[in-house]
């Protein structure tokens, strides 16, 4: 038979202190002495106490979690981001809620949807192009919520993030200034993926505004290095050949990389290969992959900083622009003449 689960009262007897000073040690930890803490700390984990934070939200208390819903969480393209996200809010006492929709703007509306009723205290999300019943749901809940990874001006709510037309009209044009006229773009698809978008629109004006009326030879492919090396293998069996491809991230970059090794073809001597991201490993590839850094570890940490101030009401929510910065490494060079 399974035995009573231990309750608020429990804790508190096991630690010799009210009930009232186990709550304040949960909801308001620095007004609690440490050491306090730590014998509250102690029953919870050998009582095996689990808050109901379902109780909490009925009587006016925060539930403490912050949903955050990404595209995908099975590659690194956002890693970097949920990770300073996680950490910049749990330092504030919250914890988050992830979901992820497959780049599915349907599914995101549905999974809002969950995350409303699970109480949730804020939401994130990724991007700017969102379902108008997502962006009416949460309107209608009257939910703080904020949009990381892209920045624009004119966004219909608080958002945190960087310029993605900005990141590829830097590669755009750092590609250009090398002399390049036959560019392959080997992107991801553009259906739900507005970063992907921004960043297509930005390469082609960088490519056209700094050099004349270039070829530019468009590729979609899922984000995998697998599939990356496959179009890219199929790019150069072709009778003509690119002197530049330029990729929608670097997971896009990696893969073109190993297709090219495969095929012994010379990077950057024989072809130019950029990426868009910089990942964590981007630099130590051989050669070193020149890409536009986003600054996915500073977008989270400040993200998590507004939505949780957008939460506690101390300050007006303000959208914030990280801009995006061309980092040349060793894999573009001037087009072979």
């Amino acid at each position: 038979m399974n035995e009573k689960k231990a309750d608020i009262l429990a804790v508190a007897k096991a630690a010799r202190v009210s009930p009232s000073t186990v709550s304040r040690s949960f909801n308001h930890p620095d007004l609690v002495k440490p050491s306090t803490r730590k014998r509250i700390d102690r029953a919870v984990r050998r009582l095996g106490y689990i808050r109901n934070r379902a109780a909490q939200t009925i009587h006016g208390i925060r539930s403490g979690t912050i949903g955050l819903i990404v595209p995908t969480i099975d590659q690194a393209i956002f890693a970097e981001l949920i990770q300073s996200f996680s950490d910049a809010v749990e330092e504030t006492g919250f914890t988050i809620l992830l979901a992820s929709h497959g780049y599915s703007l349907d599914r995101e509306y549905a999974l809002t949807r969950k995350m409303l009723e699970h109480r949730v205290d804020g939401i994130a999300l990724i991007g700017l192009d969102h379902a108008t019943d997502t962006y009416e749901l949460l309107a209608q809940q009257n939910t703080p919520a904020l949009l990381l990874w892209n920045y624009a001006e004119d966004a219909p709510l608080p958002c945190v993030g960087s310029d993605n037309y900005r990141a590829g009209h830097l590669i755009g044009t750092h590609v250009a200034s090398l002399g390049h006229r036959h560019i392959a773009a080997v992107f991801p698809p553009l259906h739900g993926n507005d970063r992907a978008a921004q960043r297509l629109q930005g390469l082609t004006d960088g490519l056209r505004a700094h050099g004349g009326d270039p070829e530019i030879l468009q590729r979609e492919t899922p984000y995998s290095v697998a599939d990356a090396k496959q179009a890219v293998a199929e790019l150069m069996a072709a009778p003509r050949r690119p002197t530049a491809i330029v990729c929608g991230n670097d997971v896009l970059a990696w893969g073109a990389l190993h297709a090219l090794a495969r095929l012994d073809i010379s990077v950057p001597g024989d072809v130019t290969v950029t990426g868009i991201g910089d990942f964590h490993g981007s630099q130590d590839f051989e050669p070193a992959l020149t890409t536009v850094r986003i600054p996915a570890r500073a977008i989270g940490a400040r993200a998590a900083e507004t939505i949780t101030e957008m939460i506690t009401g101390d300050t007006p929510a303000q959208s914030l622009a990280l801009p995006p910065e061309l980092i040349i490494r060793a894999t573009s060079a001037m087009a072979p003449t």
